[in-house]
């Protein structure tokens, strides 16, 4: 997609009192090739309901680290189930299991760090928007949540030109767990990202 900063600032601007399947729905009318990405998160339900309610077929792309907790497994499948999820399941080439035996979940201040991230993380993801090749991704950025993330806004266009959609970029987690139990969706808290270690570091999809 090719907007300019002004035409950027403006959407933000009008969209900024929209609901977030209304701000889905605009989305997916500029869109030739949308897509969802998750990993099951806390409050992942929300963008998921949203984009779907959107766009019921909408791709939903799951990077899935092989590091999740039980209950990260369990809350998954109720989402899938409950929302009809259409999943596209992308994995990293080498097993959990075997990266524990060579190398272990690296600190953030080890240099192998990166080399785990590039292996559990952004070489799924890279894998699976190239196969996607997406105009448009929803995803469930927040204001707050890092620095880097704290400059951004519900739109935001990437180098690649993609544009970035983030229905609930103002909300905060009160205002998340109300719209959850208003449209009677699950969540989890027991989540685990091997990547970021700290809640407020940014994970490398974004950045």
């Amino acid at each position: 997609m090719s907007y300019t900063a002004t035409q950027l600032e403006q959407f933000n601007a009008d969209l900024r009192d929209k609901s977030p399947v209304e701000i889905a729905k605009w989305a997916v009318a500029q869109a030739k090739n949308p897509i969802v990405t998750t990993n099951f998160r806390p409050y992942e339900a929300a963008i998921l309901f949203a984009a779907t309610q959107a766009k019921p077929e909408i791709p939903v792309v799951w990077c899935d680290t092989g590091y999740n907790t039980p209950n990260t497994y369990r809350h998954a499948e109720e989402v899938i189930k409950l929302l009809n999820l259409k999943i596209d399941l992308y994995v990293p080439q080498q097993t959990a299991a075997h990266r524990d035996v060579v190398m272990g979940i690296p600190q953030i201040d080890d240099p192998r760090h990166k080399v785990f991230t590039e292996q559990v993380k952004l070489e799924p993801f890279k894998r699976a928007m190239a196969n996607h090749k997406p105009d448009v991704w929803f995803t469930n950025l927040r204001k707050g949540q890092t620095a880097h993330r704290d400059n951004l806004d519900i739109l935001s266009l990437g180098a690649d030109g993609v544009l970035k959609v983030s229905p609930f970029y103002y909300w905060s987690d009160a205002e998340l767990d109300t719209y959850l139990a208003e449209n009677k969706l699950p969540n989890e808290h027991k989540y685990f990202d091997p990547t970021k270690v700290l809640e407020n570091r940014e994970c490398g999809l974004h950045a």
